[in-house]
């Protein structure tokens, strides 16, 4: 018999201590920041995101749908992955958005995960939002005070139009937040030197590409320059990062692209806002020199490079008129100001100081966007002002720092004195054009810039007076916009043209669209430029918001009339709802658009997106875009539509207004056509106002 040695049995280990004290510092230390920031800094900066989420969530469900014409296509896209793919407006992929579909790519993710409800389209941009607060308070932050980088952080926070597009379903929001991104990505490359850097700015950019198309496109000179300017590397591996990274844009926006047109025509919907189904049409007319030029093929209306056109002023005081002015320059005289001060403080001799870098791609940027802005004679609406507001948020925070560092010295309080009297006095200007809203607002910013500028000059002695100067400087310079950025989350904002803040009247500078007063509408009236019609107003036949305007969500107008005549601007009679808000359906319609849907490829057909959008967000339905946003493109032809209706694929057509070619010599009739069409060979049927033809008998 032989001895066995017993298995030794396996020593339990004790379980790992937590170290909760060090656990608790590390927690902490994600609060208070790095052993070189102030304990009070990170605090800051996190308050600063909350309160920047709280503005831009708040009654964030009163926008509704926001823009129909892209909540439909974000529909579309939960229901088809095809949609999706290539931002159709509705899931049979008869036509896209006039836009690349990048940021309905993030909304259609949130949708596909929460379903389909305002706020889970609204809430990214929201988040886009407070994310573009934090790149911008990180870019001042790298290489200026805690102070400058919360004060940029809180003017771009609080600009009424980045208030009212961080709650809006415009591809504004993601363009602004890939744009900054960018930024902050070139200057780490020219802080480092490293090619990496400069590569991911590209491919940023060139999402921005598959955002917006050629608007992205404008900050890359000063990114350029500067890199080539300041980058410590020698000048051919200057322009070797610079070659990769065009390599980048090309390849991040160009993939997508490449795919459309290659894919043949017939099996990919058409491109909307284009005359010959091309994406490269697209992005170099009707979304690209069109809107430098006003020769806008399919337009609304036409533009004007001179003068007063059909989308205002051109001119380098056309962003500080009141159609544009109340939007976003409450701090742009500021931000110039202090872009020249900014230079003199740091020397622009200081090539690889990489605080003058970060000033001069703010500057540069804030520059050629605004010069471009001002002398578009294309479309060009106030919202799309809020590109500018990440460069103007960040040189009056560097700039404000800068002056404060230098306060000891007399000739710079007296500098930094003039600069918050520009601010109040801009301000003021400004708030005087909104005088029956809360005229108090004015004169509260009145007397802070009075009292503001003579502390700075006094410079008193303590912490409480350096305090209270600070607290009335901001109030001089954030009182005006916080309150307008206010008011809009207060109000339901719809529509192709949405405008942030209370209704304003015309200013002796800069002017407004083509001197129209920009004011509120009448019930279902013409509203002016940059105004808000009425809500729930009972319009006459025709009432439509002027450019620049905002109808009402619920307003309607009256019925609809026969296919190329004029309907209700505001109502689903109206049919081609082009530049309104979104409507109401009633259940009536609803009901009937839903008979037999499912039999139907498309449960109807409307002209214009617009209208279409209103019908297809209503019943869940595709409903298909005849002429694509203005009507004016030739998709489908009418031969292509009779096909559609003889195979049965297309249920009812909902009369209303053709627009095609409304205003404009340029763009295809064949919406015209179609609408002559349908009348001649179908019947016509009213349900609850809204003129209805059954195409299934139709030959």
């Amino acid at each position: 018999m032989t001895d066995t040695i017993p298995a030794e049995r396996p020593r339990l280990l004790p379980p790992p201590t937590r170290d909760r004290p060090a656990l608790r510092e590390r927690l902490a230390g994600l609060v208070r920041g790095g052993a070189d920031t102030a304990r009070w800094e990170r605090p800051a900066f996190l308050g600063l995101l909350l309160v920047t989420g709280v503005l831009y969530v708040v009654n964030l469900g009163v926008n509704g749908w926001a823009n129909a014409f892209y909540s439909a296509a974000v529909q579309a896209g939960s229901q088809s992955w095809e949609a999706f793919f290539y931002g159709s407006s509705d899931a049979a992929n008869a036509i896209t958005v006039d836009k690349p579909p990048a940021f309905l790519w993030v909304i259609g993710i949130s949708v596909r995960l929460f379903g389909l409800n305002s706020w889970s389209i609204l809430v990214p941009q929201a988040l886009m939002g407070v994310a573009s607060v934090a790149v911008l308070y990180r870019i001042v932050r790298r290489r200026f005070s805690a102070d400058a980088a919360l004060t940029a952080g809180a003017v771009l926070a609080t600009t009424p139009v980045a208030t009212l597009m961080f709650r809006y379903d415009n591809p504004d929001a993601l363009l602004v937040l890939l744009t900054v991104g960018a930024i902050a990505l070139t200057l780490r490359g020219i802080e480092s030197g490293r090619m990496r850097w400069v590569v991911w700015a590209g491919v940023l950019v060139g999402l921005g590409f598959l955002t917006k198309q050629l608007q992205a496109f404008l900050v890359l000179p000063p990114l350029v320059g500067v890199y080539l300017v300041a980058s410590p590397r020698p000048v051919l591996r200057r322009i070797g990062h610079l070659l990769a990274a065009a390599l980048a844009v090309v390849v991040s926006a160009g993939w997508w692209v490449a795919i459309v047109e290659l894919v043949p025509a017939s099996a990919r919907p058409y491109v909307g806002g284009s005359q010959t189904n091309s994406f490269l049409e697209l992005t170099f007319g009707y979304n690209g020199l069109g809107r430098v030029t006003g020769d806008e093929t399919g337009s609304v209306v036409p533009g004007g490079t001179t003068g007063a056109g059909s989308w205002g002023s051109t001119g380098l005081t056309r962003l500080f008129g009141s159609e544009f002015g109340t939007q976003v320059t409450w701090l742009l005289p500021t931000a110039l100001v202090l872009l020249a001060v900014s230079l003199v403080a740091i020397g622009v001799r200081r090539r690889r100081d990489p605080r003058l870098a970060t000033v001069l791609v703010l500057g540069g940027s804030l520059l050629v966007t605004g010069l471009v802005f001002s002398f578009m004679g294309g479309i060009f609406h106030p919202y799309y002002t809020v590109a500018l507001a990440p460069y103007i948020a960040g040189l009056v925070g560097i700039g404000a720092g800068l002056l404060w560092q230098r306060r000891p010295v007399l000739a710079w309080r007296i500098v930094a004195a003039a600069v918050v009297a520009v601010s109040g006095a801009w301000s003021f200007v400004l708030l005087s054009q909104a005088s029956s809203w809360q005229p108090w607002i004015r004169w509260v910013v009145l007397a802070a810039t009075v009292v503001g500028a003579a502390l700075v000059v006094l410079r008193p002695r303590g912490r409480v007076l350096a305090g209270a100067t600070v607290a009335t400087v901001l109030v001089a310079a954030l009182l005006g916009p916080t309150a307008f950025s206010v008011q809009t989350t207060t109000v339901g904002h719809t529509g192709a043209l949405p405008s942030a803040g209370p209704s304003v009247t015309t200013s002796g500078f800069g002017g407004g669209r083509g001197g129209m007063p920009v004011g509120r509408g009448g019930p279902g009236g013409q509203g002016g430029a940059g105004g808000q019609a009425a809500p729930g107003g009972q319009g006459a036949p025709g009432g439509q918001a002027a450019p620049g305007g905002q109808a009402a969500p619920a307003g309607r107008g009256g019925t609809g009339g026969a296919p190329g005549g004029t309907g209700g601007g505001n109502a689903p009679g109206g049919g081609t709802n082009l530049l309104g808000g979104s409507t109401e359906v009633s259940d009536e319609v609803v009901d009937a658009l839903s008979v037999d849907a499912d039999e139907y490829t498309w449960a109807a057909a409307t002209v214009g997106s617009n209208s279409a959008a209103t019908y297809q967000l209503a019943t869940g339905d595709p409903v298909m875009a005849i002429g694509g946003y203005n009507g004016t493109d030739p998709a489908p032809t009418l031969s292509e539509f009779r096909a559609l209706v003889a195979a049965g694929k297309v249920h009812w057509f909902i009369g209303g207004a053709s627009q095609s070619g409304a205003g404009s010599s340029t763009g295809s009739d064949a919406a015209e056509q179609i609408a002559e069409w349908v009348a001649a060979h179908s019947e016509a049927t009213t349900v609850d106002g809204v003129t209805m033809y059954d195409l299934t008998p139709a030959s």
